[in-house]
């Protein structure tokens, strides 16, 4: 008996103490200034092999990485945007493992930058019914291509027209329209934060890939776009026995993305072809890891 009330007494000590002492490390715990989630092109090529459906993607990716944040690709479910038993058993599936859907990279669906007025209108009314799927997924964007022939001032006239069009078809579900610099004159990131300067909606901005650049300075891209992020994709192909990125600096690419207030997600996208897909985003994940 004795023992016991030694015990209960020195329960409330304890308890007193940490009513006295907030401070302690059980209660500092700081939150993760950004998230990871994994970009389903990441996968692309298990995809195409048909070894993984797009219907699995949620739950492969939460019980093979302990990732808990999902970018879809369209191509992977590109019939199934208006089919909402499709749509409807996809969010059980991430739901059922406590994984969130981010946003939908779209392709194929015609240049947002199209001379050709007809064409160009069809491209943004392609892109209107995968506004409303991510918005029945409950993601917060769909990512969309500024592409077309033309000057860079005659392309960037016919971007901001069609941004500004699905921008405001997006705000009613509360979707951000953002742009990735993903070749062309979209890789120029003056022109492309020029772009969604004129835009000018809250719900239109970028998508900031690292590798995306080509011929243009990443460091200053990544810097010239990040006040428009809403979204990262930390490109990761080939790595170093340290588990560092061969190509890319990423204490000084996680610094620009830092410095400017980023808090969001920031997804893994592997396209190396020195090891498996899994092995690939093993591996970015543990760099990405470093920086939480």
């Amino acid at each position: 008996m004795n023992s016991r009330r030694e015990f209960l007494k020195n329960v409330g000590l304890a308890t007193a103490g940490l009513a006295i002492a907030p401070n302690l490390d059980l209660f500092a715990a700081k939150k993760e200034w950004f998230q990871i989630s994994l970009a389903e092109w990441s996968l692309h090529r298990t995809l195409f092999k048909g070894d993984l459906k797009n219907i699995d993607f949620p739950e492969f990716t939460a019980k093979n990485f302990g990732i808990y944040g999902v970018e879809y690709v369209n191509q992977f479910f590109k019939d199934k945007a208006q089919d909402m038993t499709y749509l409807k058993d996809l969010n059980n599936r991430a739901k059922d493992n406590g994984v969130t859907n981010v946003l939908i990279m779209i392709d194929g669906e015609g240049d947002l930058g199209d001379q050709d007025e007809t064409k160009r209108n069809k491209a943004i009314e392609n892109h209107y019914k995968w506004i409303d799927a991510a918005h029945f997924l409950g993601c917060k964007a769909i990512r969309v291509n500024a592409a077309g022939k033309g000057t860079p001032a005659e392309v960037k006239g016919q971007v901001v027209k069609s941004l500004s069009s699905l921008a405001d078809y997006g705000k009613k579900g509360k979707i951000n329209v953002i742009v990735e610099n993903h070749g062309g004159i979209s890789s120029d990131g003056t022109w492309l934060s020029d772009v969604l300067k004129t835009v000018g909606k809250k719900n239109c901005g970028s998508l900031p890939d690292f590798g995306n650049f080509y011929e243009y300075d990443r460091y200053k891209g990544v810097e010239e776009l990040m006040p428009f992020a809403k979204g990262v994709s930390a490109k990761a192909n080939v790595f170093k026995e340290d588990g560092s990125e061969a190509n890319y600096d990423y204490d000084r690419l996680m610094k620009i993305v830092k410095d400017a207030g980023y808090k969001g997600y920031i997804g893994i996208e592997f396209e190396g072809d020195k090891l498996s897909e899994v092995e690939g985003i093993k591996k970015a994940k543990a760099l990405l890891s470093k920086y939480l």
